[in-house]
């Protein structure tokens, strides 16, 4: 079977409360070795660390501020990230970035808590998991002058377009790829024929954005097989190349010896 690793899923949010085990096995039983929970903010990570305590083979922690969760207190959360990630034992700084979809009233501090966790993230030599929604051009610009040669990390749900992956890959950073994908008016298959496997994860941020044919309904890292299946057809490559390369890339971006 081929070895599938879900780069990016929140399996502890609450809509897995009464099937998590259930859960869990089914993305094993799909061939997903490995879950990367990324954290969203103090109220998440309890249940993030609980999760990978109880399943530490399969299930891997993330620390960091989302952006959709920089208010007033964002200070507060922040050194509250900075104590995990200095005392704990996290595989990334994540999930972080700006969102300016539905509030840019907190835009500035949204960028100062975005560099600020960039460079913990230098200091501890951890990737950084990237959310960015409407702010591609921003986030890019803030990674291309953070880039020392050793920042590394993933454009968490890439969906942008085919200059905004050349800029990402030109500064040394992946392209992870959801159900987003498989929707019928993405642009993505189209753009993902001309990029190298070199450069993409694969992720499902489960419970959102399932893919075809689940979509609408309750995401989860068992359904990340589609995902692959739909680059291969884009590729024109077998779905084994797919797994076998964006697994490699995830093992090399973790830092994780190969399962």
């Amino acid at each position: 079977m081929s070895l599938f690793i879900d780069t990016h899923t929140h399996l502890y949010d609450e809509q897995f409360d009464d099937d998590r085990p259930a859960v869990v096995q089914r993305a094993i039983d799909a061939g997903v070795t490995y879950m990367y929970l990324p954290n969203c903010d103090s109220s998440t990570i309890a249940p993030m660390l609980q999760m990978a305590a109880q399943w530490p083979e399969h299930c891997k922690p993330m620390m960091g501020l989302h952006p959709c969760y920089v208010k007033e207190n964002y200070r507060e959360e922040l050194k509250l990230v900075q104590e995990h990630l200095f005392q704990g034992s996290f595989h990334a700084v994540g999930e972080i970035g700006l969102d300016f979809h539905w509030d840019t009233s907190f835009a500035e501090q949204q960028k100062e808590a975005l560099a600020q966790q960039i460079d913990w993230a230098l200091e501890l030599d951890l990737p950084v998991i990237l959310h960015t929604r409407k702010s591609m051009r921003d986030t890019i610009e803030l990674i291309q002058q953070k880039q020392n040669g050793s920042l590394r990390g993933i454009f968490h749900c890439f969906g942008g377009s085919s200059d905004d992956a050349r800029q990402i890959i030109d500064a040394g950073l992946l392209l992870g790829i959801g159900g987003v994908a498989t929707f019928k008016k993405s642009h993505l298959p189209e753009l993902l024929r001309d990029i190298p496997l070199d450069h993409i994860v694969l992720e499902t941020d489960a419970p959102y954005l399932a893919p075809v044919p689940y979509r609408g309904k309750r995401n989860e890292s068992a359904y990340l097989p589609l995902i692959a299946d739909l680059i291969a057809t884009a590729k024109q490559c077998s779905i084994e190349e797919v797994a076998s390369a964006t697994s490699q890339n995830a093992l090399n971006i973790f830092k994780l010896a190969k399962a």
